[in-house]
This record gives C-alpha cells, sequence and structure tokens, in this order.
C-alpha cells in the first residue's frame, strides 16, 4: 500500500482542527478504559480512600445521567469544540421553526461510526442550535454502560449527553413547560455496522420504542438526516451472515455495543489511521410531527405514527440529498 503523506506547509488552523479530533477520537474510544484504570490504580497504589469517596458519590449520583444529567454550558463552549467543527466541517440546518413551549424528539440518522454530526450539533454550541431554535436545550442520549464508569460519566455529562434508558428520555420529555429536546440516535449501534461511505441503510423499521414514548408524553416528533455522516470512515467488509458480521454482533449482545472495524486516516498521513476524512457533514432537522398525548396508545396509534415518522423522513432525505452530494438516483433502505 502507497501512503500518502500530509504536505509540511500546513496551516495552523488545520493543524489545530486535527488534535481536536483528535482529543474527540480519543476521548470516545480510550478516555473510559483510562478512567476505569485510573479508579483501580489508586486501589492499588495505596490511594484507596480517594476511590471510596468517589464511590460514595458515584452511589448517591447514579440516577443523575437519567434525570436531565448535569450540563456545563462552559464546556459546551470550549473553544477546542469549534476546530472539531471546522476539521470537516460540521453545519446545522433547520427547515422548520419550533415552538419552544413544546418538547421534542429528535430522531437522527443514520449512526455512523462515531456520530460526529450529532455530538457536534447536539453537544456542543459551535454549530448555533440555541440561534436557530431559541428556548431549545437538547439532550443526546447514549447507552447507559458509559455511565457506569467511573470518572468517565461526569464527564460526558458535561457537553450534555444523558442516558438513552426509557426513563431518562421520559424524565426529559415530561418536563412542563417545554423547551426541552431528546436526540435519539434511532438505528443504535447495530446501524453502525452497516456504516461506510455510500451506505444507505436506516435500522428503523422493527425501532417503534421512541414512537411510543412520544405518544406517552406528547412530545412532537422531528425526523434529522445527517448527511456525510457515513462518509466519516471506511470499514472492514461485514456482510450480513459473514463469520466477522456474526461475532460482532455476538459481541453486541454480550457487551450491549457495536464494534465495527473501521478505519480512515492518521495524523501526518492520509492512508490509514483511526482519524475521520475530513468530508463535510450536513445535519438537516425536519419539521415537527404533532404528536397528541395519550398514556395507552394501542398498537394501531403507534404504528400509524411510526409510518407517517418514516415517510417524512424519507421525504426529508430526498429533498436535500442532491444538494449534499447524494445521487439522484439513490434512495434510502429501510430495514
Amino acid at each position: 500500500m502507497r501512503i500518502q503523506f500530509a504536505p509540511i506547509n500546513i496551516p495552523m488552523s488545520r493543524r489545530i482542527q486535527t488534535v481536536a479530533v483528535c482529543h474527540w477520537v480519543f476521548s470516545f474510544l480510550f478516555l473510559a478504559q483510562c478512567c476505569l484504570a485510573v479508579f483501580v490504580l489508586l486501589i492499588l497504589t495505596g490511594y484507596w480512600y480517594i476511590s471510596a469517596v468517589y464511590a460514595v458519590w458515584l452511589y448517591l449520583d447514579w440516577e443523575t445521567p437519567n434525570q436531565g444529567g448535569r450540563r456545563s454550558e462552559w464546556v459546551r463552549n470550549w473553544t477546542i469544540w469549534r476546530y472539531f467543527r471546522d476539521y470537516f466541517p460540521i453545519h446545522l440546518e433547520k427547515t422548520a421553526d419550533l415552538d419552544p413551549r413544546s418538547n421534542y424528539l429528535f430522531g437522527f440518522h443514520p449512526h455512523g461510526v462515531l456520530v460526529a454530526g450529532a455530538f457536534g450539533n447536539f453537544c456542543t454550541e459551535t454549530t448555533g442550535f440555541r440561534k436557530l431554535f431559541p428556548g431549545l436545550t437538547s439532550y443526546l442520549c447514549t447507552l447507559p454502560f458509559w455511565f457506569k464508569i467511573p470518572f468517565y460519566r461526569d464527564h460526558i455529562m458535561l457537553a450534555g449527553l444523558v442516558s438513552s434508558a426509557k426513563s431518562s428520555a421520559s424524565h426529559i420529555l415530561s418536563r412542563e413547560g417545554g423547551g426541552n429536546v431528546a436526540v435519539i440516535v434511532i438505528g443504535g449501534a447495530e446501524e453502525s455496522l452497516d456504516a461506510r461511505p455510500g451506505a444507505l441503510s436506516l435500522n428503523i423499521l422493527n425501532r417503534k420504542g421512541f414512537i411510543k414514548l412520544a405518544i406517552k408524553r406528547g412530545a412532537h416528533l422531528v425526523p434529522v438526516f445527517s448527511f456525510g455522516e457515513n462518509e466519516l470512515f471506511n470499514q472492514v467488509k461485514n456482510p450480513k451472515g459473514s463469520i466477522l458480521r456474526r461475532v460482532q454482533e455476538r459481541l453486541q449482545k454480550i457487551l450491549g455495543i457495536a464494534l465495527p472495524l473501521f478505519h480512515a486516516r492518521g495524523v501526518f498521513q492520509y492512508s490509514f489511521g483511526l482519524l475521520p476524512f475530513r468530508k463535510p457533514i450536513y445535519t438537516i432537522v425536519g419539521k415537527p410531527i404533532i404528536v397528541k398525548q395519550n398514556h395507552t396508545p394501542s398498537n394501531e396509534e403507534i404504528e400509524e405514527l411510526h409510518k407517517k415518522y418514516v415517510e417524512e423522513l424519507d421525504d426529508l432525505f430526498e429533498k436535500h440529498k442532491v444538494q449534499h452530494g447524494v445521487l439522484e438516483s439513490d434512495h434510502l433502505l429501510f430495514t
């Protein structure tokens, strides 16, 4: 394989952008393990009392990720996120105004490998969410597993991440006065196993729990499609039924998280590595689907709203695909 090295004469701003993305990738892939290692090492090296105090704190604070988390506007406005945004770059676009007196459930598609668009748009303030949707506060839901890891859980909550457990999203969407947005990546980690350039497959046909939740809480549904999300990484071929895919699916059931074998570029060369490609991301927020609250929705009501949601999502994609680099002949595949 011929290695393509990065040129020496790169503007300092681009170098800082690469550092910002390195920080993000490290935090996403390795920081949890480091935090757990620190917790254990404190015990093994005689500083057990620090871990003991934290363990008490963890016990007392256990439900916080299910109750809106503990966001920090200072962290969400770190300068490093601006460089992170500009690396791709990431753009947020709206198609309709949203009334801040209501609560909303944003369905984010597709998952991609590391959901860069969801993080950049809803866990930082660099793409202008507050300006585009004044009066609304976004909460990105992620796997409950991450909130069990010492220190790491506190770190990710500062950016506005909360647990994807039903009780967590329900807490956000049932707040009186409105103005809250629960952002759920509908395809889940399973969808990341199909994330590769050109992929247009969405795992949604059997995902109806978010529909039921929206009806029970009276939260309006908003489809969100992030163009470019699947273009950031290549992935080792793993067609359904292959040995690799079966192993990945088995590990997902055991661990609760997917393990896609992805690769893209490095820091000093463009041929291999774990950094994403510099591909633009355009996250389009669709128009709201008005939901009437019903604490005991019937299966027919759930099916009807789910069908309408899929239709609106498909329409959102079709209206914006050519503008954002997708061929006219390409269409979404719902599985």
